[in-house]
């Protein structure tokens, strides 16, 4: 079995220095590796000093290294799915219309990234592939989309085929529009599939983990709790928290006194938070991160847990459990504070929203249509109580809220 790790954090903390201190270090373990950038300002490249492209270029033994390009992949690796998206979406005049131009939907073409390392990791060339991720607030985007589409989708085919093969005819002839005929309805619905065993591999607790990247400073840390809060919400892992950049104590003047100050109070907090998930400190080195000699200074000083490429924690997901009169939802929200979630109920499916933030859940069918009787957040953990006997339909509510 492989290993997908995701490495992610707030622009500019310094993530892809520890996604390819990872890579190095794994390549040293004798381990097939691949070291990936999904991040549109690509670095990788300038911190190894070699040129990488669409292709895996060697960056050492064992270990290679690959820029992937969202656009390109959606033109020439998955056509068949980005035709057929795209002529569903000019049947209903909201697509693209041709082929060069951008889906309207945002962030649409970096869900080829994710198809494209979920294809690389099927074949098993490579034992572990470590992932270096847009910021952070781009990869929450992302990582939600498979989710997302995939109940759009679920909701569309059961309709959508039925009305697609009775309507094409009279659309094309009255309205000259062309909806999209079988062979694109069955790519589409082959491309749901594949979201959904997209997420069955990310979300795999065996295979695939997401690592925090962050500096010891207010905002950082700040956005660094929301990450873990809302990768939490959407049942991703988090299995370790490098806080990079940390003052040496050799650095002793009135000046750097007061900033290593500063910056213990936000790592203690920081450990608060993240307690149970390992937490690491990596030194503010006085030359910058560049080259195989600086990346392996990291591997010989930080890296240093003989676990460090198993999963070494457990977070996220959601769980059901039977309570006397009904049935419980759990779902992890840690660093979650009370008010900020709110619980809605649409027949077939619960939404859980926090901040700017929606996760939409199918709900099973015995407890479809069933109003929660109470929503509690406590110790991270936001604990939906259902009825065992149907009620009225749901309005919202609040966590902290009885019906």
């Amino acid at each position: 079995m492989g290993r997908i790790i995701l490495f992610t954090g707030k622009g500019g903390v310094g993530k892809t220095s520890v996604a390819a201190a990872h890579a190095v270090k794994s390549a040293e373990e004798g381990k097939k590796t691949l070291l990936v950038s999904a991040d549109m300002a690509h670095n990788i490249g300038d911190i190894f000093e070699t040129r990488i492209g669409r292709t895996p270029v060697p960056l050492g033994e064992n270990l290679d290294g690959l820029e992937l390009d969202p656009d390109m992949l959606l033109l020439q690796e998955f056509p068949e799915a980005a035709a057929a998206v795209r002529k569903l979406l000019q049947g209903s005049g909201a697509g693209a219309a041709d082929p060069g131009d951008h889906f309207l939907i945002p962030g649409f073409e970096d869900l080829f990234s994710l198809l494209k390392i979920m294809q690389i990791y099927r074949s098993g060339e490579y034992e572990r592939i470590l992932v270096d991720c847009a910021p952070a607030g781009e990869t929450l985007s992302l990582l939600k989309l498979p989710e997302l589409l995939s109940w759009y989708m679920e909701k569309f085919f059961p309709v959508g085929k039925t009305m697609v093969r009775v309507l094409a005819p009279l659309s094309k002839a009255k309205y000259h529009v062309e909806l999209p005929d079988r062979k694109a309805m069955d790519e589409i619905e082959e491309m749901h599939l594949e979201l959904l065993r997209l997420q069955e591999l990310l979300k795999d607790g065996n295979i695939s983990s997401v690592r925090l990247v962050c500096t010891p400073e207010k905002m950082v840390v700040e956005e660094t709790k929301r990450s873990y809060m809302f990768l939490s919400l959407y049942g991703y892992r988090l299995d370790g928290v490098f806080i990079n950049r940390v003052l040496p104590e050799e650095a002793d003047n009135v000046f750097f006194r007061g900033w290593r100050e500063i910056q213990r109070g936000y790592m203690e907090e920081l450990r608060q938070v993240f307690r149970g998930i390992p937490v690491s400190e990596i030194p503010w080195y006085p030359e910058e991160v560049r080259g195989k000699h600086a990346i392996g200074r990291i591997c010989r000083e930080i890296l240093t847990d003989p676990d460090l490429f198993k999963i070494r924690a457990v977070s996220g997901g959601e769980e059901y459990t039977g309570i006397p009169g009904g049935y419980q939802l759990c779902v992890s929200l840690p660093g979650a504070l009370q008010g900020q979630a709110e619980v809605q109920v649409h027949g077939l499916d619960l939404d859980i929203i926090l901040n700017n933030y929606t996760r939409r859940i199918p709900l099973p069918n015995s407890l479809r249509g069933i109003r929660p009787s109470e929503v509690v957040l406590e110790d991270g953990k936001l604990r939906i109580s259902f009825p065992a006997e149907r009620g009225e339909e749901s309005p919202a509510v609040r966590e902290g809220g009885q019906s």
